[in-house]
């Protein structure tokens, strides 16, 4: 009896097959068959679902924010192929009507870059003129405003001595004398270098894309085919439909304010007039706040130099005009080619002035909605997909 229980209790040490394990060895058995558990269990709850989808979306604003720090520190190269890019969208039709009348493409295409040149030299050109021939009497008129601005804070509602105005004039002097100031018209100095270079290369830019645009993107095509290739042309179609039409129409609806805003201005003898309504034509292709900035700065010209009347029949004219656009114009001339939300464009806006400031303002708004409707393509919700269809060229094509 002794001997079977020592057989069997060394069975039993021996791992047995056929006795049952001892309980700390089933312990032990079950913790190294948690241990051998997948790690991806760990990811298949909510929680773990919640947790990969925060990675990624950290993951992808990383990549967004690296690419758009990079893309600041060439913005010397950014800015201006971005607008040379917008130029050629809108002006591409006028070149390919030349070509259609049979006329080569090199020759249409300078002749569309030099019509571009001749009217923004006209324009620079006016505002030369018109400025240097009014501004001394429009300094004169500010000189004279200051005066009365000065006799009513002395004897207007608020109590405001000779003394107090005599400090803050000399602080003003101060301040302009200053080393600040001073560095200030060094930066600014960098500033007109830089907008000299970067216009020329938008100009280099722009010849470029209007020459040889279709070329330019079937090499950026090559490396892809079938439906990939198919929505990437859709893209770049969409793109130049949206720019164009963006370009087109608001510059359409700006020529309307201009013309209004400068007429009232001209009959209620403004000085600056011609200047001030070409500062609201440019200030037009800033949505939401752009004609709100230029009908400020009029009406404030208009204080100075006709006094307070004046001033308020000119923010009369302006509130009139802008609610013309914003009621009639902008629907019938711009269409679909800006289907974005108020709350988009104004993010959009505050993004860009940001990052860039004016020139981000101006940019803004038309880059966002090329990005709405490449979305749209690649998600198949585009209506202008069985429309553009036709026109689409076949895939696998080579630039020719």
């Amino acid at each position: 009896m002794a001997r079977s229980t020592r057989l069997n209790d060394q069975e039993l040490d021996n791992g047995s097959p056929l006795e049952v394990p001892r309980q700390g060895q089933r312990l032990g058995h079950i913790s190294k068959s948690q241990e051998s558990r997948p790690p991806k269990a760990l990811w298949s709850d909510g929680l773990g679902r919640a947790g990969t989808r925060a990675a990624q979306i950290l993951l992808v604003v990383l990549v967004v924010a690296v690419s758009v720090f990079a893309l600041m520190q060439i913005k010397l190269l950014v800015i201006p192929a971005l607008i040379a890019l917008i130029l050629a969208a809108a002006i591409g039709p006028f070149v390919n009507m030349l070509r259609r009348r049979g006329i080569p493409g090199g020759l249409a295409t300078g002749m569309a870059f030099v019509a571009l040149l001749v009217i923004l030299a006209g324009v620079s050109t006016v505002i030369y003129f018109s400025v240097r021939n009014q501004w001394g009497e429009l300094a004169a008129q500010a000189s004279s405003g200051l005066d009365e601005l000065e006799q009513f804070l002395l004897t207007g509602p608020v109590p405001i001595e000779q003394e107090q105005l005599n400090q803050a004039r000399e602080a003003v002097v101060q301040f302009a004398t200053s080393s600040q100031v001073r560095s200030g018209a060094v930066t600014g100095l960098s500033v007109v270098t830089e907008f000299i270079a970067g216009a020329s290369l938008m100009v280099v830019i722009l010849f470029f894309f209007l020459k040889d645009g279709a070329k330019i993107w079937d090499f950026f095509l090559r490396p892809f085919s079938g439906q990939r290739e198919a929505k990437l042309r859709r893209s770049g179609r969409r793109t130049l439909e949206v720019l164009g039409g963006y370009v087109r129409g608001t510059s359409i609806v700006a020529l309307v304010d201009t013309v209004a805003i400068g007429a009232a201005l001209l009959i209620m003898q403004v000085p600056l007039a011609i200047p001030l309504a070409i500062i609201v034509f440019i200030t037009a292709f800033i949505p939401l706040v752009g004609a709100t900035i230029a009908g400020i700065l009029a009406a404030l010209v208009a204080l100075v130099a006709n006094g307070p009347v004046v001033a308020l029949i000119v923010v009369g004219v302006v509130v009139a005009v802008n609610q013309l656009e914003g009621d009639l114009l902008q629907p019938i001339v711009m269409g679909k080619s800006l289907q974005l939300h108020a709350l988009v464009i104004l993010m959009a806006l505050t993004a860009g002035t940001i990052l860039a400031g004016i020139v981000g303002a101006v940019l803004s708004v038309p880059l966002a909605a090329v990005a709405w409707a490449i979305i749209q393509v690649w998600t198949a919700e585009d209506p202008n997909l069985k429309d553009m269809n036709p026109d689409l060229p076949p895939p696998n094509t080579q630039p020719v």
